[in-house]
């Protein structure tokens, strides 16, 4: 369905996206100052940049790797599926590292005990689920950051495309699977640390998550997950498949009209958001230090369309950017006026639906145009004049 990856042709897809290349570069470059000021510079000097802002910087590209899915802009943007369940994706990826963390404790646990963690100590358990068997592996458990949920993702998406399900019913029911999960969640005989969720993680690989240098290696992972996660969806999208993706947005009758499997473009841009969602999770738990039901939570999958809609749907960069954009307004408002964010949310989305359909990325093109277009004018206007005059 797809090119294959050719020589050359990584760098024509960059040569063509120009604004992909400056996304790209922007995240390099911050992160490589942000890197540079934190680990050179002294804490008592004015250029030190603290481990607070690191931390910040990487969940933020975290929450751009998210909103990118990369994973909601593609099957939002490209393919027209308006999905509300996208942080139960992202949660499943954030409980998988969670709990390979929790198994990396040991007995350095409140209670000592090497093989449950707290939790399931305090609670009484007296042997270790099934279901946690095997993250004790690093490799294991990556894998199954990438597994859990694209197949729940795969097992949704079968059902629901087979069944053409789509539209706002589609988005309430991705909404409900994503309650469901966090109702699930909640519940203390099911394993995975209740109301509390996971937390009190030591180390990753062996290095103290409380440390300078891991938390660096941590926001650098981010970067080039996101990166990483930015060539693939280009890739896809710039490609017939991408293509045959807008189509199916666009008249997906027509589409399959014409003879193409429209379910199975779906199920592949949608399991593969999900994959991409659950990537920025894994990279989210070790930065924040805890996962609990609540990042189940709908208002979270609701944010997460709100950043995609701010920035620009359709676009890929502009998923990134509302997605950086937002965050931060959050973090400014929730420190300076916490009870105003959801209001301030609320109009940001009213703001953008009303006035800004295409996002910051529409409003900058909007701005370009009219300058290119007065710049125009104005030639148009000089030239007649000089043919006036020679006249």
């Amino acid at each position: 369905m797809t090119k294959g990856f050719q020589p050359g042709f990584l760098t024509r897809l960059l040569l063509e996206d120009r604004a992909g290349k400056l996304l790209l570069s922007s995240v390099m470059a911050i992160t490589a100052v942000v890197v540079l000021l934190n680990t050179l510079m002294p804490e008592g000097s004015p250029l030190h940049v603290s481990n607070y802002t690191v931390t910040l910087l990487g969940k933020y590209l975290c929450y751009g790797l998210l909103a990118l899915a990369l994973a909601l802009d593609l099957v939002w943007g490209y393919c027209g599926i308006l999905s509300l369940g996208h942080g139960a994706f992202f949660a499943l990826g954030g409980y998988t590292m969670g709990m390979y963390l929790m198994r990396q404790i040991g007995d350095r646990g409140v209670y000592g005990n090497p093989e449950l963690p707290d939790f399931m100590v305090f609670l009484n358990w007296q042997e270790l689920p099934w279901y946690w068997y095997g993250f004790d592996s690093f490799a294991f458990a990556m894998v199954m950051v990438a597994l859990v949920p694209g197949l729940l993702a795969f097992l949704f998406g079968w059902l629901a495309f087979r069944s053409r399900v789509t539209g706002v019913y589609l988005s309430i029911i991705t909404q409900a699977l994503t309650y469901a999960l966090m109702l699930l969640f909640f519940q203390n005989d099911f394993g995975f640390g209740g109301n509390n969720g996971l937390t009190d993680f030591k180390d990753l690989l062996g290095f103290s998550l409380q440390s300078d240098s891991t938390r660096v290696v941590l926001l650098i992972s981010s970067a080039l997950a996101l990166t990483f996660g930015y060539l693939v969806c280009r890739w896809l999208v710039s490609s017939r498949y991408g293509r045959v993706l807008v189509a199916v947005r666009d008249a997906e009758s027509r589409v399959r009209f014409m003879g193409y499997r429209v379910e199975l473009y779906k199920l592949v841009a949608f399991t593969l958001s999900a994959v991409l969602a659950g990537i920025a999770g894994a990279l989210y738990v070790p930065q924040v230090g805890i996962i609990n039901p609540g990042e189940f939570s709908p208002i979270n999958s609701i944010e997460l369309v709100i950043w995609v809609a701010v920035g620009g749907r359709g676009t890929l960069y502009g998923a990134v950017i509302g997605a950086v954009v937002v965050n931060y307004a959050k973090t400014w408002f929730t420190g300076v006026m916490p009870d105003a964010w959801l209001f301030a949310l609320g109009a940001l989305f009213v703001i953008t639906t009303l006035w800004l359909p295409k996002g910051l990325v529409g409003l900058y093109q909007q701005i370009a145009s009219f300058i290119t277009e007065r710049g125009n004018q104005q030639n148009n206007r000089i030239e007649k004049t000089e043919l006036v005059d020679h006249g």
